[in-house]
């Protein structure tokens, strides 16, 4: 099969968003602007008032609401690395016809071009409904209609700080801060080192319980399908679907293709 680069990956533009950001160009401030201009976190933040404009109409005691928010927060980094690695790390979704354009759109392409911002942002049919029923039903548990609101108002306030940490993590700029720092070091050894762990984006605690963390001192031979996540050519073979939506199976690091 031809090598070439996914033209998908790298044209697909978002709304109003006329040009490919890569965040290896770009600087801190384009990416504040483009990050408040794309679509999913406009719609993040917007369904987030709407959360707390449902929340003071039917309001929770304070304290199943506070509850309801810190379990949300707990609960987040959990639900993250349970999808990242069992779900968008899968080698089942290609395989079938109907999942194999959501797994290209959710992730293949992430990892195919680290540092292209249009397919960065998972997409909203997928994001949504994960938010919402990660954080919505133990709120409702708890504090009934208003502790769901506040549960999934801090869900979605949570993915947006993850998508900004995660985007900085990929962009062409240093974080002052020491954690910021540390956090970008253990995601870029994800994405260009070794797939096979450190599915954390701002906290590594289950990576270390379920033994996916890693330095990368610690596994000195990199990971050859570390960009196409084991869809290979060979593999794209017998399952052709992603191949022929991203224009074939691009091999090697995505600064030197062709």
């Amino acid at each position: 099969m031809e090598e070439v680069r996914p033209m998908n990956a790298i044209t697909e533009k978002q709304g109003f968003w006329k040009k490919s950001h890569h965040l290896d160009k770009m600087t801190f401030k384009e990416l504040v602007v483009a990050y408040f201009q794309y679509p999913a976190i406009i719609a993040y933040i917007a369904l987030s008032f709407v959360a707390i404009g449902l929340f003071a109409w039917r309001p929770a005691p304070l304290w199943p609401t506070l509850a309801s928010v810190g379990i949300s927060v707990v609960a987040y980094p959990f639900v993250w690395y349970l999808l990242h690695r069992w779900v968008l790390h899968s080698n089942w979704m290609f395989k079938f016809a109907p999942l194999a354009a959501t797994w290209k759109r959710i992730h293949y392409d992430h990892h195919q071009d680290p540092n292209h911002l249009e397919v960065l942002f998972g997409a909203l049919h997928t994001t949504l409904p994960a938010i919402a029923v990660a954080t919505a039903p133990i709120g409702y548990l708890i504090g009934g209609f208003g502790g769901a609101m506040a549960a999934l108002a801090t869900g979605l306030i949570t993915t947006c700080f993850y998508e900004f940490c995660h985007c900085i993590q990929h962009l062409a700029y240093k974080p002052k801060n020491k954690l910021l720092v540390e956090w970008k070091r253990k995601h870029m050894a994800h994405h260009f080192h070794d797939e096979h762990g450190n599915f954390g984006i701002t906290n590594f605690f289950w990576d270390k319980i379920f033994g996916t963390h890693y330095e990368r001192s610690e596994r000195p031979e990199k990971s050859p399908t570390v960009f196409n996540l084991g869809y290979t050519e060979e593999v794209a073979k017998k399952y052709p679907k992603v191949a022929e939506l991203s224009g074939g199976v691009a091999k090697g690091h995505p600064r030197y293709r062709g």
